[in-house]
Parts: structure tokens; sequence; C-alpha cells
């Protein structure tokens, strides 16, 4: 089976595999290409690829024309899904909720695509689940970037000059990313607190050393695959009316609710960024073209308000530790593909009753085929 791993477009500094996965798969019996430079700004050179056993091939289209299965990061260019074979393989990031011509294109070309947000939060499919690998780093970067961007220190100092108070992160949100916010700020020395609407959550919370924020907004729960479930208006109102007060004693606010499928809830109104200091930071997760979690998150972009608090809305903040990100993307495409592979016939094997299958498998044999999306 030949995998083909075409280079990212230039604003994108990760990449689909790395060259130890690349030997990894070579190593079961497939034969890889990766286009020239492809690893280049995650800090992974062509050498290294060619050294792990991977063909590197500076004509993408062959590549792609060539290949059994495509491994990317990012969903592919439209006109790139009809130059593969028919009966081709697809892995990537895909969107599917906002991308139905791509997957039209995808059905159209006969790809079996599978769709990386798409993987099952199930304890077998932990290890080849690339959201929670990613937004692992994201809160990381976070953290990271708002203690750059700060005019203060974020530990205590004891000096002979005078005492310097730490500074206070209010972390909204305690899904993965959240949790590695908490983490990486109360290392740096902060003092965190934390919100999310799950109770549930308030054990890990005080378990990294920092306060869970309680707010009554009445009955709230989980989804089956451990998401928080939206809230009502009412809900949402009651919420940030219990955070506004936070807000504006913090240095730092971390927003990390994204609702999967659907546009990301506003917890942090213009009202509540008037009402925080200057100076202060405001770094949200959820930032994309359709708004974030702030009111006045511009997706990409570092905006500078009136009353001078700097809002963060970074889209891609994993890619900040690219090196890292590309490494554990990478680990989630090999480990799906070593899960299903064939080792009589050397190749990967598409089982449409597998419960890993049926969750990420979008479309397959000219039709999509995924409950979410068929009938769309």
């Amino acid at each position: 089976m030949k995998i083909f791993v075409p280079r990212e477009p230039e604003f994108e500094k990760r990449c689909g595999l790395i060259p130890s996965d690349a030997k990894r798969l070579i190593a079961l019996g497939a034969e890889v290409s990766v286009e020239q430079g492809l690893g280049d700004k995650s800090g992974y050179s062509d050498a290294e690829y060619t050294q792990a056993g991977a063909q590197v091939v500076a004509l993408r289209t062959s590549g792609i024309a060539e290949a059994d299965m495509v491994v990317r990061l990012r969903k592919p260019p439209a006109d790139e899904i009809a130059k593969g074979k028919r009966g081709a393989m697809h892995v990537s990031f895909l969107d599917p909720f906002n991308e139905k011509g791509l997957m039209d294109a995808f059905a159209a070309a006969g790809t079996s695509a599978f769709s990386m947000e798409m993987m099952p939060r199930t304890t077998l499919a932990q290890k080849m689940d690339a959201i929670s690998s990613q937004a692992n780093l994201a809160g990381y970067v976070a953290v990271v970037r708002a203690a750059e961007r700060m005019n203060k220190i974020l530990p205590m100092m004891m000096t002979p000059a005078g005492t310097l108070s730490p500074a206070r992160v209010f972390i909204i949100g305690v899904g993965v990313a959240g949790l590695q916010a908490i983490a990486t700020a109360k290392r740096l020395g902060a003092r965190v607190e934390a919100f999310d609407t799950r109770p549930v959550v308030e054990e890990q919370v005080k378990s990294l050393g920092a306060k869970f924020v309680k707010i009554d907004i009445g009955e709230t729960g989980q989804t089956a695959q451990g998401y928080a479930t939206a809230l009502t208006p009412e809900q949402i109102a009651k919420q940030q009316a219990g955070m506004a007060k936070i807000c504006s004693q913090s240095d730092i606010v971390i927003t990390t609710a994204k609702l999967f499928g659907r546009k990301a809830p506003i917890l942090v109104t213009k009202a509540m960024v008037d009402g925080m200091k200057p100076g202060s930071i405001v770094v949200d997760l959820a930032a994309s073209d359709n708004g974030g979690n702030c009111e006045l998150t511009v997706a990409g972009k570092e905006s500078l308000t009136a009353n001078g608090v700097l809002i963060i809305g970074d889209t891609c903040l994993e890619a900040g530790a690219a090196y890292n990100a590309s490494q554990m993307y990478s680990a989630n495409v090999a480990n799906f593909i070593d899960h299903f592979w064939d080792k009589k016939e050397k190749t990967f094997a598409i089982k449409l009753e597998d419960e890993i299958i049926k969750g990420c498998l979008i479309t397959h044999g000219g039709a999509i085929v995924h409950e979410r999306f068929k009938k769309a």
C-alpha cells in the first residue's frame, strides 16, 4: 500500500507525519512518500525522512495520483480530491460540519475519507484522538503566549525591594485544553481559578492546585463523549454574571469552550471586557471565523481594546509548538493506521462495522456514509 503525505498550506507550521512514524509505517509493509519540504516548518528535514526509508518527491500531483492513502493534517483543496485514485483513502482533519461541498467531492471521487475530528472518545481510540492531543498543546501555548504578552510576572516574588503578588489567571472551560492551561499556569506560579459547567471536573481542578469557581446556573451535564452540553440563553446569562467579577480581578482570562460542530458560545461579553484592568489579557481558544468565546475576538489577530485589554484570537495556538504538535498528530494517525493494518495483505482494512471506523469514516464507495452527515 502506498501512503503519500503532502506539504501543508504555507500558513501551517505543523505537518501530517514525522520521520519516526514514517519508519514505523514502512516497517508494517507500507510504501511511504512525502512531498519535499513537508517538515521544514516544524523542524523535520527531508534528510530525516529519507533516512527513515521514505521517498521524498518534488511533484505533489504524482504523489496524490499514485497513493492508496493520502495523509495530511488540514483539509485538502477541493481541486485536489479528483486527482487521486478512485477508491483511495484520505486521512486528515476535514471539518465535516462546515464542509458539505468537500464531503460531496470526496463521495464523487469514490474516496474513503476519514475525519480526525470525528474519532470516537473511547478508551480504545484514545491513542488516535487528535482533537485532544492538539488541545493539550493549545492549553499550554495559551498560557505561555499570555505570559509573554503581559507586563507582569506570573509567580509571587519576594525581593529586598518588596513582595510581588502572583498574577491571577482565570480558566473558563476545564476540558483537555483547560486542564493543561491550569497545570501550566500553576507551574509558572500564578494564582489560578477555573470554571466549568460540569461540576464533575471540580476534583480535577483542585488536584492541580487551582480553585474551582462555583456558579449556580441550574442543571448541566456532559455528552457521552465527555463534552459539555450546550447551555440555554438563561444559563449563559447567569454564567456571564457570575464570571464578570472574577474577570475584573484577573490578569489573564483563558476561554476554552468549543462546541463541536456548532458556533462557540459568547462567554466573555464586551461589558465584561470593559470591566477588566488595563494590561490584562484574554486568550480565546475558541477563536474562529465564526467568532469565539469573547464577544470582541478577531479571528487570527491580537487586538487591543480602548481600555487596554489585549485579546488574542489565534485560531491555532497549538502551532506555536509545531514540533511537538506534529509529533502528537503524527502518532495519532500512525496509531490509527496500525490499529486497522492487515498484516497478511499489508494494507489498511476498512472494517465498516467497527466502532472507530463508523465514528470517523465520512465517505465510502461513492457516497456519504456517516450517519450524522448522509441525511444532510
